[in-house]
């Protein structure tokens, strides 16, 4: 289900209920993979992608409001993008999230 918003559109993905607390959960929407977590903030939504090497996040672990990547040990703060420690240096994209009627959207 999509709902526009000027050239963005917020995009139904998981029921809340699918992702308990401390969780996170890989998406694909629009061509873009996209990583879920209900981190110790909330629920956010991040590039799935580390940006050292484009080495998937899906399979770091989540810990409070950071998500490592499995590869070389990059942690991300959830809530910025920004990298907390090398060797990754730039930040990870950040995605709008809502909850409607306990569904999860993604703002893409």
């Amino acid at each position: 289900m999509r709902r526009v918003t000027g050239e963005s559109a917020f995009v139904r993905t998981l029921n809340v209920s699918d992702l308990p607390p401390g969780t996170k959960k890989a998406v694909e929407i629009a061509g873009q993979s996209i990583l879920i977590c209900h981190a110790e903030a909330g629920l956010v939504a991040v590039s799935n992608l580390c940006s050292h090497q484009n080495e998937k996040l899906e399979c770091g672990r989540l810990s409070r409001n950071a998500i490592t990547c499995p590869v070389h040990g990059t942690r991300f703060d959830l809530t910025t993008g920004r990298a907390k420690n090398p060797p990754a240096t730039k930040p990870i994209k950040i995605y709008p999230v809502r909850l409607v009627d306990d569904w999860i959207e993604v703002e893409v």
